[in-house]
């Protein structure tokens, strides 16, 4: 999430109900002294609901814009898939422009914006699958999974006398990044060198999701540029002013899991995206 953060992308959690992916996008929000925000996503959430809409005034008999809770720096988008086609594509100019339109007029959301947004992948009645366009916006696609025996058994010892969710603030988190650090850190990150036989890796994985025979869709140049970007975000956090072909295999399979379309075949047996990546990964030689 703070590789995604560095070069302003958004992020999908996914996860069974109860595995602190709301929890997560809060405390991400807490150490970051920008403004959150969080909608609710229901079946019956309209686009103006998330956008604003122009009111009528009738102490200026004019109209004014009553904003919507998109315009905020982190946006908190819970159960992503709970609510209708026509709400979520609400959120792809958002997303891909950091620009939203309201009656024909333009309002910047400010370079800050980010989206995380959670859905459950259990739950089949009710929910609208995100559309692949969508989909496409995301940099990465996180699954978030049950934790291991002693860890769950940590958390049980620690929060077992309450039944509502901890708050961010019961770990002691504080904003230790603002908006002016944040443009800092991402000009440091644009920096970070990428070498041309890495930018040659990074094409290579992408143009295979595309004839694999196991694929039906393969990724974007999109996703190439993402992984790219991902890829100089994670270094510089690692503390390196260079790319190594490791940072590239360790975000190729959450940036690209959610952007590639399994044939019918390979759906039948039973073959998962993140296989498919990884055997990519396996089958093209990394550049030494």
């Amino acid at each position: 999430m703070l590789t995604s953060l560095l070069v302003g992308g958004h992020v999908l959690l996914e996860g069974a109900p109860g595995t602190a992916k709301t929890l997560l996008a809060q405390a991400l929000a807490a150490s970051l002294r920008l403004d959150f925000g969080r909608i609710q996503f229901t079946p019956d959430l309209m686009p103006g609901d998330v956008l604003g809409t122009n009111l009528f005034n009738f102490q200026t008999s004019g109209f004014s814009l009553v904003k919507g809770p998109i315009f905020t720096q982190v946006l908190l988008a819970d159960e992503i898939n709970r609510t209708p086609p026509k709400t979520q594509a609400a959120l792809l100019q958002a997303m891909n422009e950091r620009i939203v339109t309201i009656d024909g007029s333009d309002y910047s959301l400010g370079d800050e914006f980010m989206v995380v947004a959670t859905q459950n992948p259990i739950e089949q009645q009710g929910t609208y699958p995100l559309p692949e366009a969508q989909l496409d916006r995301f940099l990465f696609k996180i699954l978030i999974r049950y934790p291991e025996r002693d860890e769950e058994r940590a958390i049980v010892r620690r929060h077992g006398h309450r039944s509502v969710m901890p708050r961010p603030g019961d770990f002691g988190l504080e904003p230790v990044l603002d908006a002016v650090s944040l443009a800092a850190a991402r000009a440091c990150v644009s920096s970070i060198t990428l070498t041309d036989a890495l930018i040659d890796y990074i094409v290579d994985v992408v143009r295979a999701t595309r004839s694999h025979a196991a694929l039906e869709v393969g990724a974007s140049t999109r996703a190439a540029n993402m992984l790219a970007a991902a890829s100089r975000a994670y270094a510089g956090l690692q503390g390196r002013d260079f790319v190594i072909p490791d940072d590239i295999k360790l975000l190729a399979v959450p940036a690209l899991r959610h952007r590639i379309v399994l044939s019918p075949s390979a759906e039948i047996e039973g073959q998962g995206s993140d296989r498919i990546v990884r055997e990519i990964l396996d089958h093209i030689a990394a550049p030494r």
